[in-house]
């Protein structure tokens, strides 16, 4: 209950912190239009959100005679998880990385980069699907949704709050400690808003382990995503930076800390969680032996092989 608590936590402190703004710079009338606006346009981000995300990244679908292991593998987590089988995307990139989107569990997809397949075992490849599906059934969408909305009203607020003729009683704040609002309460949301992103991360991770039943080999694939993400551009998401939250790593350049303008977690954190989750499951972490991989041994002298995608 830890990240649920947490992402409450925030979210009331995002709603405290706009109820504060609206009163001191924009009444209840400016309050009324910003949330109303800033609603508005986020909920309909929401709704085409999977369409215009895997658009932006040129993802191809896939289906079970695309990629057979990786869709019998996903439909097993799904199951796992009591959830529908996602649509399953392939994204020709070679930073590894994977997102899931959608507004709902019934209509939601993962999409997995090529550079992901190339160079991860089965078992870190089941992690990093069973993480997604994690985001699926958390209905992060919808809680970065909400939380966007209130961060899109106290933007608004704050920049076109003294045109709906601010707190009309005499008593607001003065010009300079408007201005001071002004410039700050965007600040505030958007570190709140990051740390919900990041508290989602380290839920999905935790919910993510418990549907493949594999701590460590979530935490190995998060260790070798890092590594991935620093060494390869992913020009896409360069392009695109407000998906970057989407993704299970920060495809960005030069975000290795978890810092307050992160949308993700320090990597480092996340394993060491995991670590631990692993060891404190009855019988201590789970011990599997090395399975071949199902899209082919990789030889010494090549560094990346042909993906289950064709």
């Amino acid at each position: 209950m830890n990240g649920y608590l947490r992402t409450s936590i925030l979210l009331a402190a995002m709603t405290a912190l706009f109820v504060a703004v609206g009163g001191a710079l924009g009444g209840r009338g400016g309050m009324a239009f910003a949330f109303v606006i800033a609603c508005a346009t986020n909920l309909f981000a929401w709704w085409n959100s999977d369409r215009m995300v895997l658009r932006m990244h040129n993802a191809q679908p896939i289906g079970p005679q695309d990629a057979p292991d990786l869709y019998r593998m996903t439909e097993r987590l799904a199951a796992n998880a009591n959830l529908p089988m996602p649509a399953l995307y392939i994204i020709h990139e070679d930073q590894p990385n994977a997102f899931a989107t959608g507004r709902n569990p019934e209509n939601a997809a993962v999409a997995v980069n090529t550079g992901l397949l190339n160079r991860m075992p089965p078992e870190e490849v089941e992690g990093v699907i069973a993480h997604e599906l994690a985001h699926i059934r958390n209905r992060d969408t919808l809680i970065m949704t909400v939380t966007a909305c209130l961060a899109g009203a106290i933007g608004m607020l704050a920049q076109f709050g003294f045109l709906f003729g601010g707190n009309r009683d005499n008593r607001g704040p003065g010009p300079i400690v408007g201005l001071l609002i002004m410039l700050l309460a965007p600040l505030g949301a958007a570190i709140v808003q990051m740390a919900i992103s990041r508290s989602r991360e380290y839920e999905a991770d935790r919910i993510g382990a418990m549907i493949s039943g594999n701590p460590l080999g979530l935490a190995r694939a998060l260790t070798r995503l890092e590594q991935g993400r620093q060494g390869f551009i992913n020009q896409a998401a360069e392009a695109n930076p407000a998906t970057a939250h989407m993704f299970i790593v920060n495809p960005l350049a030069g975000l290795r800390m978890d810092g307050l303008f992160s949308t993700h977690p320090s990597t480092q954190n996340r394993v060491q969680a995991l670590v631990q989750m692993a060891n404190t499951m009855p019988g201590g972490p789970p011990q599997r032996p090395a399975a071949a991989s199902p899209w082919g041994a990789r030889p010494a002298s090549r560094p990346t092989q042909r993906g289950p995608w064709g």
